[in-house]
């Protein structure tokens, strides 16, 4: 096929190079164009307007976004300018021309800033909290609102994606164990999921090559992890011995909220994300797919994640 993959030089759309171009056409659409092996051309935004510069395009990904900003310096209207905006902008496009799948972006944060049950799946009532998780529901619900019969449409929400060449929270915590600081978090039980890029490339790749339901699908790992075994996990990696301090957990509660007023690495917004239980079901997913299971294990690919930030 040939496949139109926008934000294509980021993490994720690097990563989905490696993986699509072993067997389809890839063009890109970003804001910056620099050639790169497996891409064909990148185009930019103002050429959707010019039919004549753009390929004739069977399937398009769409990830350029606006990321969630843990420190909250962002203006919400970006938010909606770039999430809700872009995604307006090229699924318009999309219904227009000759391909036949588009393939969205969204993110578990349209669905639930805080998991309600046990489980997030599909069939919650959405109710995202702050710009990036309404502006996310807000491209979702232009998708839904313009549906398309000879065409498949899939909304995917994936939790947090890591990899190699992975930034933010994960990295964080890395660095905090590589300074050989001890995690003063322990005494905060949670379960949480993630999802390997090797994982979330092995679904793109089937909902490319197979036909699926159009739909909204929850992306995950197989298996949640806690913070503390993410820790040993990482000193797993580091050849260490998990060095896990259970400080009482009221306390590092209002040492947060000290960090959130003195813009401090540990601010309220972090402790949530790296203490809260936050498990996500891939069951309909894999179900569409035909997996049994994913690519590869949680373990093993936050192994492969934590490894290759020993290797910058």
């Amino acid at each position: 096929m040939n496949i139109l993959i926008t934000g294509i030089h980021g993490f994720v759309g690097s990563n989905l190079i490696k993986t699509l171009s072993k067997t389809h056409t890839l063009y890109g659409l970003d804001i910056v164009s620099p050639n790169k092996e497996g891409v064909k051309q990148t185009l930019s935004w103002d050429d959707l307007q010019h039919s004549e510069k753009m390929p004739t395009i069977d399937a398009i990904i769409h990830l350029a976004g606006k990321a969630h900003d843990t420190k909250n310096q962002s203006a919400a209207q970006v938010y909606f300018d770039i999430n809700t905006g872009l995604t307006q902008r090229i699924f318009d496009y999309f219904l227009q021309s000759t391909a036949k799948k588009f393939i969205f972006f969204s993110s578990v944060k349209a669905a639930a800033d805080f998991v309600p049950g046990d489980v997030l799946t599909e069939e919650v009532i959405p109710d995202p909290v702050g710009p990036y998780g309404e502006s996310k529901i807000k491209a979702e619900e232009y998708i839904q609102a313009n549906p398309s019969k000879d065409k498949q449409i899939y909304i995917l929400r994936p939790c947090m994606i890591h990899g190699p060449g992975n930034k933010g929270n994960l990295n964080l915590l890395y660095n905090v164990v590589k300074k050989g600081m001890p995690w003063p978090l322990g005494d905060f039980e949670n379960r949480r999921s993630f999802v390997a890029i090797d994982n979330l490339c092995a679904v793109i790749d089937g909902l490319i090559s197979k036909e699926v339901e159009s739909g909204i699908y929850h992306i995950a790992d197989d298996e949640a992890m806690s913070t503390n075994e993410l820790i040993a996990t990482i000193c797993e990696a580091m050849g260490r011995k998990p060095n896990i301090w259970k400080l009482n957990r009221k306390m590092m509660e209002r040492v947060a909220k000290v960090g959130t007023t003195l813009h401090l690495p540990l601010n309220e917004e972090r402790l949530r994300k790296l203490t809260e239980n936050y498990v996500v079901s891939n069951a309909k997913i894999k179900k569409a797919l035909g997996m049994e299971q994913m690519a590869i294990t949680a373990k093993e690919g936050m192994l492969k994640t934590i490894k290759s930030f020993q290797e910058r």
